[in-house]
């Protein structure tokens, strides 16, 4: 971990995670589209829309390591993200490919397995179930890392990072949120450890609601420090049938005709035991 890059460093993740990971590196190149605020000494910034490949392959000159963070966190306008997150992400990839960036840890996001019911537990073995646009290019994303460890031997650990607020502030929060220095204990396994290829693991603190196998995790030596219902503040807010029904929260209702509707493994209609 000496030169590392972080993208989408002038966000909310990016400016949590910025002086926990400072004391571990020679150097943090800071890309966003704006500056992020009070630099540290042993911090740059570099201006650079990852929708660009120029700007991208500018930017990671000289990069050990990338923690991709960039792309639009939430919201329905498919044309902006698939110019952040699908154009973004693959440019980014193909940028570390030109550089000779070796190491990438990705932003992926639970909205990839929204659509599982909150009563069942989800290991990132289980297949994808996005919840919304959003979720869907985290797929992408996923995807885009496989094909260039398979390609271009560039490691990646994708993080579907649960709820990365301050404090979780909600019932669904609480199950899901991760801290700080949770999050950051999973970057530098992903830009460290041995034995990462294209993995998928959950972003979680040690929540007492189970909805997902981290064992993978586990394994990797991650053990998080923090229990979400000790930093919670909860806020009321009223969620309809699907929101309640489904891990995605609110992202399940978009475009959503209000049905609720189960599938098993096989994506076949789940409880339908004969055909007729």
């Amino acid at each position: 971990m000496r030169r590392i890059a972080v993208t989408g460093a002038a966000g909310r993740v990016g400016t949590l995670l910025r002086p926990l990971l400072r004391p571990d590196v020679e150097h943090l190149r800071l890309i966003d589209i704006h500056e992020p605020a009070e630099l540290a000494e042993n911090e740059s910034f570099v201006q650079a829309d990852l929708a660009n490949l120029d700007e991208a392959t500018a930017a990671l000159n000289g990069i050990d390591g990338v923690i991709h963070l960039a792309g639009i966190a939430s919201g329905i306008d498919m044309n902006a993200i698939l110019q952040a997150n699908v154009l973004g992400t693959y440019n980014l990839y193909e940028a570390a490919r030109i550089n000779g960036v070796e190491r990438m840890v990705y932003a992926s996001s639970n909205h990839t397995t929204g659509f599982y019911p909150r009563g069942e537990v989800v290991s990132p073995l289980d297949p994808m179930r996005p919840d919304s646009p959003y979720g869907l290019s985290k797929c992408w994303g996923e995807l885009v890392a496989g094909l260039y460890y398979d390609t271009s031997g560039i490691r990646t650990l994708s993080i579907r990072i649960g709820n990365a607020g301050t404090y979780p502030n909600s019932e669904r929060a609480i199950a899901i949120w991760i801290s700080a220095r949770d999050l950051a204990q999973l970057v530098r396994i992903g830009l460290t450890h041995p034995l990462i290829a294209a993995t998928v693991v959950y972003g979680v603190s040690d929540a007492d609601e189970k909805w997902w196998d981290n064992d993978l995790a586990t394994r990797l030596g991650y053990l998080p420090q923090d229990r979400p219902r000790d930093h919670a503040r909860i806020e009321q807010v009223a969620e309809g049938q699907v929101a309640l029904t489904f891990q995605g929260g609110g992202f399940c209702e978009y475009n959503h005709d209000g049905d609720i509707r189960m599938r098993d493994a096989e994506g076949l209609v789940k409880g339908l035991e004969t055909v007729s």
